[in-house]
């Protein structure tokens, strides 16, 4: 008897593996995990290529990876259930939290007759809010993302390039040492925001974050291989990225997953290790509604506001053309338009993917969660790209 393949034809799913595989042949990545789900159920789940980088392995399917920006809905998440629970609003101030952050500068170009740019910092019009945090709307960037020379400049010097601090005390003085690049709530900037946003929920609570989102999400949807790092035992399940990867050395050094947290910033934004089980029961648990088999993490209502736009008129011009079609709601992106872009796709599609190589989309319309988990950080835009192509292709009915 055939399997139920929930729509998708077998011969469709097979190109997965294939797409994969030849990535692998040419030296893109080691390996990958890939699982699609609809309607509930796995119709599609394999391990590619190989899980070291010498290759001498293969890639078992229970393999755990660097999530990097994958971490963020984690966080998202836990910040929605405290909202729920009436211990903070997404209007709050987040400086009721984070006094560091309560006078904040924003600093400005201003350009003379002759072209010559000079740049300053002002006071911000409105504090940074909690709903900032989750869309991105802050006002803070990543280092190289900066849109001023100086500005990228003084979050390098304040060791902002990235998370290289060790308390989340340490890494809030360091935000507040340097101004926003934009007016809080003017403009989507992708960035820091939910490292800050991680610091706020450990003050909030009094628990670090790695201990708070396991105790609020990842045991309770028996999420048993995520985690903040990996211990010496279990080291052997961590897949890697191949040593010609020229971004390996500088993302693995980021993401130390073997330091101990506590040596090493709780990252809200990266700082997560994960499987393609266990993010499938997270991404299906806001698939159906914030409920995974009998234990609910969130109102429907709930999910339903973090799947929705909150940035209309905020997102920056694109070269790419894809602001006009991609927003960002509370903690995701989110696809505003049917089929428009560069891969099929539904209107309200919520994704996102991490810097290593990860990718995940839940689309509601199709009732579909997809993962695709490899390590190699070149190539992380384009497995995701691949990886859309080929599974979509595969859904016929």
């Amino acid at each position: 008897r055939a399997p139920d393949l929930q729509g998708f034809s077998a011969e469709g799913l097979r190109r997965v593996g294939a797409a994969y595989r030849a990535e692998v042949d040419k030296g893109t990545m080691a390996g990958a995990v890939t699982l699609v789900a609809r309607n509930g159920r796995i119709v599609h789940y394999e391990a590619h290529g190989y899980h070291d980088a010498a290759k001498t392995r293969p890639m078992p399917k229970d393999s755990q990876f660097r999530m990097f920006s994958m971490t963020k809905p984690f966080v998202s998440v836990a910040t929605m259930m405290l909202v729920e629970q009436g211990r903070l609003g997404l209007a709050d101030p987040v400086a009721d939290w984070l006094p560091e952050l309560k006078d904040m500068k924003v600093m400005v170009e201003k350009r003379d007759a002759t072209g010559n740019a000079t740049y300053e910092s002002m006071p911000a019009a409105r504090p940074i809010r909690v709903m900032d945090l989750l869309r991105h709307t802050s006002g803070l960037t990543y280092a190289d993302d900066a849109p001023h020379p100086p500005l990228r400049e003084a979050y390098k010097a304040a060791g902002l390039r990235w998370t290289n601090v060790a308390t989340g005390d340490e890494f809030v003085k360091s935000v507040a040492s340097v101004p926003l690049a934009w007016q809080p709530g003017t403009r989507f900037e992708y960035g820091l925001s939910t490292d800050v946003l991680g610091v706020l929920l450990e003050r909030l609570t009094g628990k670090p974050l790695d201990a708070l989102l396991d105790e609020m999400v990842f045991r309770p949807l028996s999420m048993k291989d995520t985690t903040f790092s990996i211990s010496a035992d279990r080291r052997a399940r961590l897949a890697d990225a191949l040593d010609s990867d020229p971004l390996k050395n500088e993302a693995w050094k980021w993401m130390d997953a073997e330091m101990a947290p506590g040596k090493r910033l709780r990252a809200g934004g990266a700082g997560a290790i994960s499987t393609a089980e266990d993010y499938f029961r997270f991404c299906q648990m806001l698939l159906n509604g914030g409920e995974l088999n009998g234990v609910r993490l969130l109102s429907r209502k709930t999910v339903q506001q973090m799947l929705s736009d909150q940035t209309e008129g905020l997102m920056p011009p694109s070269s790419t053309g894809a602001a006009p079609v991609f927003g960002f709601g509370l903690g995701f992106a989110l696809r505003r338009r049917d089929g428009y872009g560069f891969s099929p796709g539904s209107g309200g599609e919520a994704f996102w993917g991490g810097y290593g190589a990860t990718a995940f989309l839940i689309d509601p319309k199709e009732r579909v969660v997809a993962i695709s988990l490899s390590q190699g950080p070149s190539a992380h835009a384009r497995l995701s790209s691949i990886f859309r192509q080929v599974f979509w292709g595969a859904l016929v009915h």
